[in-house]
């Protein structure tokens, strides 16, 4: 079987299902970098195009030829969002295809109006509809967003963002206080809402728990958040550490009980949720991001939070200071289920697996994680 992946370009994100398909079908894999690579990844060490799958579409006239071929004959070919030319080049064929994206309306339905959402719906409407192709929801929204616009009705199916697993080391020592550690990661812009931490963790140290917060990244609202801190007098409890490594993110990750992730809708999947299960952090998520509803399961390897109430999101880090064994227990969960059932390797075995189920017209036998049915 050839298949032919055409996203924007190779980085970290894809890489490790992209290696994983290498490893399954060898020469007849391939990874179409549709766009030029970007040179701030470059700089930053984060250059993947020499694996001998990768094709520079977009740089390279004989990549270019070749992937053009290669959206012909391959038997499967997989797409990015914003490759619409190759889909419709693909659309000419009567070939299996299918079509990664996050969710359309992040913004709400004002997105109606956007015209890349407007062209790609008349794409699918004149080109796609009957044509085999499905869609790999990269957002627990997306089937849901599709089903709102008429599209990939039946046709949905669970995907996302799936990060490097290192060999499985155990969970480091606490530190000396020996006091729960609670932590966030990300870049400190409004979308993340690392404030909504703030508030709960106050409500918190009111009510007389003790804890210590972490929040590790940088951006505009720094300045905001550490005057929020300073202002309810958690100078103590909450400190702002800036920008590490990933190495150091994740070797802070395997020291914290509870990971925060506050994010909203506007999150279209949030890879340091993979990052933080795989640590064993039990995770407490907002409802209304990409990856939340997709990997964790309430009060069985994680917390789920209504978006946006800071009550919410205060009583459930409440449950698990009340409850240590158990949140130990989720974060063991979580890691377990991150290695097992969305890992890399996992959700590329699956995609083969649903590549031959549609082909030999039987339902798709996958019952959870990457490739199960997207409702």
């Amino acid at each position: 079987m050839k298949v032919t992946f055409f996203i924007n370009y190779l980085n970290h994100h894809q890489l490790p299902v992209a290696d994983e398909m290498y490893k399954i079908l060898g020469d007849d894999f391939h990874f179409v970098a549709t766009y030029p690579r970007n040179p701030e990844e470059l700089k930053g060490g984060f250059d993947y195009s020499d694996r001998p799958y990768c094709l520079l579409a977009a740089e390279l006239k004989e990549d270019c030829q070749k992937a053009h071929q290669l959206n012909i004959e391959s038997d499967v070919c997989v797409f990015g969002a914003g490759n619409l030319d190759w889909e419709c080049e693909r659309a000419t064929t009567d070939k299996l295809s299918f079509e990664i994206s996050e969710r359309w309306f992040k913004r709400g339905l004002i997105n109606i109006l956007s015209p890349r959402l407007i062209k790609w719906w008349w794409l699918y409407q004149t080109k796609l509809r009957k044509k085999p192709f499905y869609k790999l929801c990269a957002s627990a929204f997306t089937a849901s967003d599709c089903n709102k616009l008429l599209t990939f009705r039946n046709r949905c199916f669970k995907w996302g963002y799936f990060t490097h697993l290192p060999e499985y080391s155990p969970r480091l020592n606490k530190t000396a206080d020996n006091i729960i550690r609670i932590m966030w990661c990300g870049r400190l812009i409004p979308l993340k809402h690392a404030d909504h931490l703030i508030e709960a963790s106050h409500k918190l140290i009111n009510t007389g728990y003790r804890f210590a917060v972490d929040i590790y990244g940088d951006g505009p609202c720094k300045q905001a958040l550490q005057h929020l801190i300073d202002s309810k007098d958690l100078s103590d409890i909450i400190s702002l550490r800036g920008n590490i490594s990933n190495k150091d993110v994740l070797d802070e990750m395997r020291k914290s009980e509870i990971f925060v992730f506050t994010s909203d809708r506007k999150e279209g999947w949030g890879a340091v949720v993979n990052e933080a299960m795989s640590s064993g952090c039990c995770i407490v998520g907002s409802d209304a991001t990409g990856s939340v509803p997709f990997l964790i399961k309430d009060r069985y390897n994680g917390m789920i939070y209504r978006d946006g109430h800071v009550d919410s999101l205060y009583n459930k880090v409440k449950y698990l200071l009340d409850n240590p064994d158990i949140c130990r227990s989720m974060g063991e969960k979580a890691a377990s289920d991150l290695r097992n059932i969305w890992s890399p390797g996992r959700a590329a075995n699956n995609l083969l697996k649903l590549i031959s189920e549609i082909q030999s017209n039987v339902c798709s036998s996958i019952l959870e994680g990457p490739c199960s049915v997207a409702k």
